[in-house]
């Protein structure tokens, strides 16, 4: 007889303390001379919470948004300054140098969707951010911190792709210029090129709008989930085509977040059921099922060390040491 398959771990410790639903998550390495990283959050009040994973506590409160949504946090990797996305139309560039955690700039956002910015780091000084525009379905790249207007992304009108709901930018080493990956509320992902302004490939992944992507630059493969119960993996080649390799099915529908691990060995799904799922990225089987929360779960996050850190609508986040980095 085969051996029962082994229950999932337990989380290596839970975080309580955020005081409402956890939105997103983000780590924050190298923090402080400390030997772990700082953890982030972001609540449905508008608090970001920075916690210590040495004492799992948290040691500092941003209060930027007031009262409304934090939807993702991201640390610039030329210094120690933060950017926070709220529901309120603003995202905010926190200081958070020898402990100071003060806005010293924001940018005023143009869309009260649900999409994530994200960033691009160019030079020491200069980078690239990408936001909801103004138009519903267009996306606007701006070089910080001058805020100066690189572009408007914006589909041919016969396209009917609707909202933008997710954004990655990167760099390919075959292309001088900067690109766009790109998940909407049709359903499809697009590969936009930010200097041409130009769509290079759009693929129909999903019926229901795409909740959350990552793209793995250097096996040139994406994953994506949405408000369906299907995972999609696509690959890009090297005329920049967009194709889809496959369709997973899950138990339930609803996937509001996606990430794979830093080593690209493993990703990890943030479920509307409640379950964080685990998978094995180059071949995409079922590793584990996380039963912990007992709300939606909002985020997930790993660190450069595998630690996976999940957020949820109960409040709490969790911590957990899975198939640690060889």
């Amino acid at each position: 007889m085969a051996a029962p398959p082994l229950p999932p771990p337990d989380p290596q410790f839970v975080l309580r303390g955020a005081q409402s639903a956890v939105h997103t998550l983000h780590f924050c390495e190298g923090a402080q001379g400390q030997g772990r990283p700082l953890l982030l959050s972001g609540s449905l009040r508008g608090l970001v919470h920075i916690w210590s994973l040495q004492t799992r506590r948290v040691v500092a409160t941003l209060d930027g948004h007031g009262g409304q949504c934090v939807t993702w946090l991201q640390t610039l990797p030329q210094g120690p300054q933060l950017l926070s996305q709220g529901r309120d139309l603003k995202l905010c560039v926190w200081d958070l140098a020898e402990g100071r955690n003060a806005v010293v700039d924001s940018v005023l956002l143009e869309s009260v969707g649900f999409c994530r910015g994200s960033v691009l780091a160019g030079g020491l000084q200069r980078w690239l951010l990408a936001v909801p525009g103004r138009g519903s379905d267009e996306v606007q790249i701006l070089e910080m911190p001058s805020k100066t207007s690189v572009c408007s992304l914006k589909p041919e009108a016969q396209a009917r792709l609707g909202m933008p709901m997710c954004l990655q930018l990167w760099q390919a080493d075959s292309s001088p210029g900067p690109l766009l990956l790109a998940g909407y509320e049709d359903g499809s992902v697009a590969l936009w090129d930010v200097s041409s302004r130009k769509v290079c490939s759009r693929v129909s992944c999903h019926t229901e709008p795409v909740m959350g992507l990552d793209f793995d630059s250097r096996e040139a493969r994406g994953v994506s989930g949405s408000a369906e119960k299907a995972l999609a993996v696509w690959s890009l080649d090297e005329q920049q085509a967009l194709q889809v390799r496959g369709t997973h099915v899950l138990t339930n529908p609803g996937i509001a977040d996606v990430k794979i691990r830093p080593d690209r060995k493993i990703l990890a799904t943030a479920g509307w059921d409640h379950r964080v799922r685990v998978f094995h990225w180059r071949t995409m089987k079922p590793l584990a099922v996380l039963a912990f929360h007992s709300a939606t779960v909002h985020c997930v996050a790993f660190a450069d060390d595998g630690l996976l850190a999940t957020g949820s609508g109960d409040q709490r986040i969790s911590v957990w040491s899975l198939y640690p980095c060889t």
